[in-house]
This record gives structure tokens, sequence and C-alpha cells, in this order.
């Protein structure tokens, strides 16, 4: 096997995926963006506008621009927040249900093929990576001076 970055890894193989899903979304007139933000949003409740940001690990800015998008789309609406005057709560609309239903089945489709393909005990070995990963960026144990991490 040839010598990879486990940074390499990561971005190559979430590239993948993103391509996939965009091609995906092509056919039901969406984006993997957009399908990410639907399934993010409560299809019940709905979700605080000032929450959606931070649940899909985004910036304001680009989200914002991606709520525009979808609101025009007529995908959701944005209504106050009973429980809090200032804000505001993003609704999905009934063609924001069915997008959202078919971003879901595509997002269950590709895990179906994945746990087809591969051993759960690899599988699980993967998530146990993952997370380390994450709680090292996390704890901020990547980039410290004179220590190891472990």
């Amino acid at each position: 096997m040839k010598d990879i970055t486990v940074d390499y890894a990561l971005r190559a193989t979430w590239q993948a995926v993103t391509k996939m899903y965009n091609e995906e979304a092509k056919n039901y007139d969406t984006t993997m963006a957009i399908g990410f933000t639907l399934l993010s949003i409560d299809p019940k409740t709905g979700t605080p506008s000032t929450a959606l940001g931070p649940k899909m690990g985004m910036e304001a800015t680009s989200l914002s621009r991606i709520i525009k998008s979808i609101e025009s789309k007529g995908l959701i609406e944005r209504k106050p927040n009973p429980d809090d005057g200032r804000g505001v709560l993003i609704h999905l609309t009934p063609l924001g249900l069915e997008k959202r239903k078919l971003s879901k089945e595509v997002v269950m489709r590709f895990n179906e093929v994945v746990k087809l393909n591969i051993p759960n005990e690899k599988l699980q070995h993967f998530f146990e990576v993952t997370d380390t990963i994450n709680k090292l960026i996390a704890e901020k144990k990547v980039y410290i001076k004179n220590s190891t991490t472990k």
C-alpha cells in the first residue's frame, strides 16, 4: 500500500462521497448541501435558526446562503419562535418534507451498501478511529509544543 497521510485519506474519501451525493442530488433537482440542511431540521417541531449552524458544523455566512436558497425553492419557511420572541424557527414545508425524505433514503442507501461491503468489525474500528481524531482535535492535542499525544 502506498504511504498516504491520514489527512489525505479523509479528504479524498470525503470528496468522493460529496461528489457521489451531488451527482445523486441532481436527479432530484437539489444539492448535497441542501439535503444535509433538510436532514438537520427537525421535521416535527422545526429548528431554531441559531442552532442549525452549530448542528451542521457550518459558519453562519455559508448557512445563510443555503437557507435563502432553500427558502426561495419553497422547501422551508421561517416562523417566530414561541419560546423566544427574538428567535426564528425553521420549518419544513410539505415539499421540504418530501425532499428531506428523499435525502434520507439516499444517505441510508449509501450506509447500507457500505455495511454490505465492509465487515462490522472493520466499521467499528473506523468509527473508533474517527472518534479519536475528533477528540484529539476538540481537546487541542494536535498542535502542542514538546508533548506527545496518547
